[in-house]
């Protein structure tokens, strides 16, 4: 196995909101993941997937062109080493356990407005979080060559 390393392993998000895009990204590059992809068109998230197998995607649930539940079936078909996490505002249980069930290897409820607000206008003052403990975890758990 091949050491983990932050900096190198590709990251995409897959939002419709730009602002989630933007605060993640920020949170991400605050715990030294500098490899990240934004997208906040399905199709191009895949495509793009398809081309370059990611090693991490964080993926919306609620978006208007496909659902994020649809993008990770999908997602595994084309870059089946991928691992998921799902970032969605709504803590539905129903879909916490498909997500789950479909291989996802962790879901977040992503934070208020203020939170994000916050994020944005402090950066650098975020210590590492649990996001980033736990997709270290996950990532370890997937053979490398």
């Amino acid at each position: 196995m091949v050491a983990l390393n932050q900096e190198t392993l590709a990251v995409y998000l897959l939002d419709d909101d730009a602002s989630i895009l933007k605060a993640t990204r920020r949170l991400l590059d605050s715990a030294g993941w500098n490899n990240v992809e934004i997208f906040t068109d399905p199709i191009a998230f895949l495509e793009h997937a398809a081309m370059h197998s990611p090693d991490l995607a964080v993926i919306d649930i609620v978006m208007p062109i496909m659902s994020g539940l649809e993008v990770q079936t999908r997602l595994c078909r084309v870059s089946p080493s991928t691992r998921v996490i799902v970032l969605t505002a709504k803590d539905d249980p129903s879909v916490r356990r498909m997500a789950m069930n479909a291989g996802a290897s962790a879901f977040f409820i992503k934070a208020s407005k203020a939170a994000n607000f916050s994020l944005e206008s402090k950066p650098r003052q975020i210590p590492r979080t649990s996001f980033h403990d736990i997709s270290m975890k996950f990532l370890q758990t997937r053979p490398y060559d």
